[in-house]
């Protein structure tokens, strides 16, 4: 006499794992102090992303998550990821205002 359990499975009938591909991708981010306090992020190459901060380490949590926020949209729909074209340069610029 033969029992069969649902926990006796024939070797093999489980489906073969499915593999995940992660695609990683960069972006330069700028951190600027904001007047009330903490650190206002914007990042260039994703036009309209801003976040904050209420300090700079909260600042980057919210950068990382409003980024793939961003990208979810272009990756549901389709359309191409936008990346960055080279890092950008930022420098400061010296002028000076006569007092006439």
């Amino acid at each position: 006499m033969t029992i069969h359990s649902d926990r006796m499975k024939p070797r093999g009938s489980r489906a073969p794992a499915k593999r995940v591909k992660a695609v990683e991708y960069r972006f330069s981010a700028v951190f600027e102090p904001a007047e009330e306090g903490g650190d206002v992020v914007t990042v260039p190459a994703l036009p309209g992303l801003v976040t904050e901060g209420d300090s700079l380490e909260e600042a980057r949590r919210m950068v990382k998550e409003a980024v793939l926020g961003y990208l979810e949209s272009p990756r549901r729909h389709g359309d191409q990821i936008p990346c960055e074209r080279g890092l950008p340069l930022v420098e400061q610029v010296a002028v000076r205002l006569s007092d006439a």
